[in-house]
């Protein structure tokens, strides 16, 4: 249709904007309900903000009414069908989101109204919309969101102003725009009926839920996949050999390695208890305070004390710089936690020069003996740990600890032969577990028998040594002058005997304690063998857990 502008348009125009009240709501009846179309479209995802729970979408919003003032017959006005007028100067549904999280509240562009012959009105603004959204932290970097935009008229109820979806399906999203982060799902919408508390009547808002899904290829490669093979490189640690001094050495780098990914998702994540994360901060002091306490069980003859030690004060300190940055720069009080960890650093370093070095107990010979990521911290943790115990029986002796009975039984005999493990010349088997109990109960009955025949043979001896002493005075006067050549020799023989048997007693008392030894370092290594399968498959269990009971695992 041909439409001619210029003076038709201007005078259209004035004919409709002169007697327009611009408050009044565009009904020919009080209490007739005005009819508004409502529909949406989505255009694109900016950004999810997960710490402060925002979503930012590009939308176009879609409003379409009908204004009884703004009609007029096309013959009268050179054909002209539509006009465009500014939204300032016409009435337009205050339709607003309620969940808006902008600074101005409203974030559209105030375009013009078209306006046709009928009456109709159409409204597309455009906007950025920032809205609060609630963010489910369960399952990341496997998690799906779904962010509510609920729209309503501010101040008019159900009863004046009725909203209508345009489409029962959800919103427009032809022209949608690829989010890399975030797939979009759906955007099914809502139409919804409320009543407030400040009025009686009700009120009609349309909600349109968004639902994304993260796209985890990025966090699969760059976060999830070092992550187990650090936690991985943790179960080498069980198979070093204590004496090369690297075991706890590689298990607490592996324990700081991790709490470098949990500060990397801890800066992504909100400060929120509704949901368990997979990282928690806190960890980290827990952990801290927990490997003090381990270090008072290392044996002062180990490496790994100054580097334990300092381990810890680096992760305190690396713990109160995260602290800091919470906390308010005030100096009206201390908070208590500061305080806490204050006290923990004081203690632990009274604690560390107090030990002896390294030089005075050698030579004095005084040796005495914190979802998926939280199990794989667990676990490195717990071999950090375990690692102190097999270095503690390692370096154990037989002046300073004697090996109890149920750890002969367990880790000599039954967990060996449970992890095919054998000694040289010595093969575990069930047969030889049977035995050994056997001659332990024979050793104890001889041991019991032994003591009583003992007691017996040194009342007796004691009575042979009183009557045989006057014996020996009688004939040792007669035959003086006869045998001293004998005597002596007898004497040299007898002093060579006791020395024998003394060098005799240190040798054996020194085989006995080198078994020992050869004992706690062989219980070291079935202690470091058991570690070793359990946690492999520990790790391999909880990955598996974990990606299987996500919702999904990898989306491109």
């Amino acid at each position: 249709m041909n439409v001619e502008g210029g003076i038709n348009e201007r005078r259209l125009l004035d004919d409709l904007l002169s007697p327009y009240q611009l408050l009044e709501r565009p009904v020919p009846v009080e209490n007739e309900t005005l009819q508004v179309s409502f529909g949406l479209t989505l255009m694109q995802i900016i950004d999810v903000d997960e710490k402060a729970q925002v979503l930012t979408t590009n939308v176009w919003l879609n409003l379409e009414w009908n204004d009884y003032n703004l009609k007029w017959n096309v013959s009268e006005y050179g054909l002209v069908d539509n006009i465009r007028i500014h939204p300032n100067k016409l009435w337009k549904p205050d339709v607003l989101m309620y969940n808006s999280a902008d600074e101005g509240f409203d974030g559209t562009f105030h375009t013009n109204i078209v306006v046709r012959s009928n009456g109709s009105c159409l409204y597309v603004p455009p906007g950025i919309f920032k809205s609060t959204c609630k963010i489910d932290i369960t399952w990341f970097p496997f998690d799906d969101q779904k962010c509510d935009m609920k729209f309503g008229s501010w101040t008019y109820d159900g009863f004046q102003v009725d909203l209508s979806m345009k489409d029962d399906g959800g919103g427009d999203l032809s022209s949608f725009i690829t989010n890399g982060e975030w797939e979009l799902i759906g955007m099914p919408g809502k139409r919804n009926v409320q009543f407030y508390s400040c009025c009686p009547e009700p009120f009609v808002d349309v909600t349109y839920t968004i639902h994304i899904r993260r796209r985890t290829l990025y966090y699969f490669f760059n976060l999830i996949v070092p992550c187990v093979l650090i936690s991985s490189m943790a179960l080498l640690g069980f198979t070093l050999p204590p004496d090369s001094g690297e075991k706890l050495t590689l298990g607490v780098t592996i324990l700081l390695s991790l709490t470098v990914f949990l500060n990397l998702v801890a800066e992504k994540m909100p400060s929120t208890s509704d949901a368990v994360p997979l990282i928690g901060v806190t960890i980290l002091l827990s952990l801290t305070v927990f490997l003090n306490l381990v270090a008072e069980t290392l044996p002062q003859v180990s490496d790994a004390i100054p580097l334990l030690g300092i381990t810890i004060l680096l992760s305190l300190t690396v713990f109160s710089l995260l602290v800091a940055e919470l906390l308010p720069k005030t100096s009206d009080a201390i908070p208590l936690l500061v305080l806490m960890m204050i006290l923990i650093v004081f203690f632990f370093f009274i604690f560390w020069i107090s030990l002896p070095s390294r030089e005075t107990m050698v030579n004095g010979e005084n040796v005495y003996a914190g979802t998926y990521f939280n199990c794989i911290m667990f676990m490195v943790a717990s071999s950090v740990v375990l690692t102190v115990v097999v270095l503690n029986y390692h370096h154990r002796t037989a002046n300073m600890h004697e090996m109890p009975p149920w750890v002969k039984t367990l880790f000599l005999q039954w967990l060996p032969w449970i992890l095919r493990m054998s000694r040289p010349g010595k093969k575990i088997t069930r047969k030889t577990i049977r035995e050994g109990q056997k001659m332990k109960s024979m050793r104890d009955i001889k041991e019991r028998s032994s003591k009583s025949l003992l007691a017996n043979v040194l009342d007796m001896d004691d009575d042979l040594r009183v009557s045989s002493s006057y014996l020996r005075m009688d004939a040792a006067a007669s035959s003086a002058d006869m045998s001293s050549p004998c005597a002596l020799a007898q004497r040299d023989l007898q002093a060579i005997l006791r020395e024998i048997r003394f060098v005799t007693g240190r040798m054996k008392k020194a085989e006995d304690d080198a078994e020992v030894v050869a004992d706690w370092k062989f219980a070291a290594m079935v202690v470091d063998r058991m570690c070793l399968i359990v946690f492999t498959s520990f790790t391999i269990i909880a990955t598996v857990a974990v990606l299987l009971s996500a919702p999904h695992i990898i989306v491109q």
